[in-house]
């Protein structure tokens, strides 16, 4: 099917498919978008982000490091802290927002409008066709 990451289309482009495929997974772009500011704790990105859970968030996390978009550094003292911040590859992504939120202005209020749901006996007229 045409526009799937598996498509002739994609597979001239892997690094494109990829970052498709990253930018698609729920909480990616915000988790990003929330560390281009500076490193944040585990907690601060969860307050940030409501109402995501902490075991999502800990696994979009680990993705995010595996990809190498973000880094998860210890920092020494009592008590031993954790904060997350991004890789000159996950800064990077400051163009493609910026880009989106431009896009998502001028695309206007439809976009976030929940879409109108038709009615059965609709469908079923429609169908019947």
């Amino acid at each position: 099917m045409a526009g799937q990451p598996d498509s002739p289309r994609f597979a001239d482009c892997p690094k494109f498919a990829a970052a498709m495929e990253i930018l698609s997974r729920p909480w990616n772009g915000l988790i990003i978008s929330a560390l281009t500011e500076r490193p944040h704790r585990f907690g601060e990105i969860s307050d940030r982000l409501q109402p995501i859970g902490d075991r999502i968030l800990s696994q979009r996390l680990k993705a995010l490091e595996a990809r190498g978009l973000v880094e998860r550094r210890v920092l020494a003292g009592p008590p031993v802290r954790v904060e997350y911040t991004l890789t000159s590859g996950g800064h990077g992504f400051a163009a493609v927002e910026k880009a989106i939120r431009a896009w998502a202005e001028s695309a206007g209020p439809q976009l976030v409008e929940a879409p109108k749901k038709k009615s059965g006996k609709a469908r079923r007229a429609r169908a019947a066709r």
